[in-house]
């Protein structure tokens, strides 16, 4: 391992109101349905890169990084969960989460059928990294998510510590078992290019289903302009990561050469903050 950070599972539990699943960001039903088409993926996604690793786990020989790798596993399947219910809270709304899920596991399990497992662990560390820089947009700007319900809030900002805390640990796998030759270096690359791609075309149309779904939202145009803002503007989501997303490319990358760290001393305050939600709910 490149770095003394070690991910901690996290047994966490977040209540979210479901009556808010469709407007909980304060800035616009669009960009709460943008991030609710990301939360789509995590479930099925989570096991895909849970297997990934697993696959190498015996074929890691450095302590710290078998140790690190357990508890990539243990956030990992933590976040699958949790983003279960967020699912389950946009299905019972009527809006087609289960569907569009289940066309992310078939095209997974497609994966899993007929590419090798070294294509497979260098997807996940193009996802990883995807999410990693993504994670790092919002807790470095925290008014990306200033005035959100506060469980949905909560629920980001965990998920975004945590993909911080293990962003190396997938990369450190491949590294040590693929040994970072030339055709390693090619084959990351080409699962950035493919996974990122991949990816926006299947969250587009996902999102642009769930904001029809919504009366009057689809031809509200100022919605459209704040989650592009809030997205593509001088502060945006995509466009603030976007060196980060090209800095993948160079040939010594690692994902630790973005130290952010710093951040990860929010998470006894977050933890606080969830389990003040507990009680609340059993006062209830």
């Amino acid at each position: 391992m490149n770095n003394d950070v070690m991910p901690v599972r996290r047994n966490l539990n977040f209540h979210l109101p479901a009556e808010r699943i469709s407007d909980w960001h304060s800035g616009s039903v669009h960009i709460s349905h943008f991030l609710n088409a990301m939360s789509i993926f995590f479930p099925v996604g989570e096991r895909f890169f849970i297997d990934s690793v697993r696959h190498y786990r015996d074929k890691v020989t450095d302590p710290n990084l078998q140790e690190a790798v357990k508890g990539f596993i243990g956030q990992e399947a933590m976040h699958g969960r949790e983003h279960e219910e967020y699912n389950d809270a946009l299905t019972a709304k009527g809006l087609p989460a289960d569907r569009y899920e289940n066309i992310v596991l078939k095209l997974l399990n497609f994966f899993r059928r007929f590419t090798p497992k070294g294509s497979q662990l260098a997807g996940t560390i193009a996802l990883e990294h995807l999410t990693a820089i993504l994670a790092h947009r919002i807790l470095v700007d925290k008014s990306r998510m200033a005035g959100a319900e506060p469980r949905y809030g909560a629920i980001w900002h965990w998920h975004a510590l945590e993909e911080t805390e293990h962003k190396a640990v997938a990369y450190d796998v491949y590294g040590a078992v693929m040994k970072n030759g030339l055709l390693a270096y090619l084959r990351r690359c080409f699962a950035l290019i493919m996974s990122t791609t991949i990816f926006f075309i299947m969250l587009t149309p996902f999102y642009l289903g769930m904001v029809a779904r919504e009366k009057g939202q689809l031809f509200n145009l100022k919605g459209w302009w704040k989650v592009t803002v809030f997205l593509w503007g001088p502060k945006g989501v995509l466009l603030r990561a976007l060196p980060d997303w090209l800095d993948f490319f160079r040939p010594g990358f690692h994902p630790w050469d973005h130290d952010n760290r710093e951040f990860l001393e929010e998470i006894d305050d977050l933890v606080s903050e969830v389990e003040s939600y507990k009680a609340q709910g059993a006062a209830a």
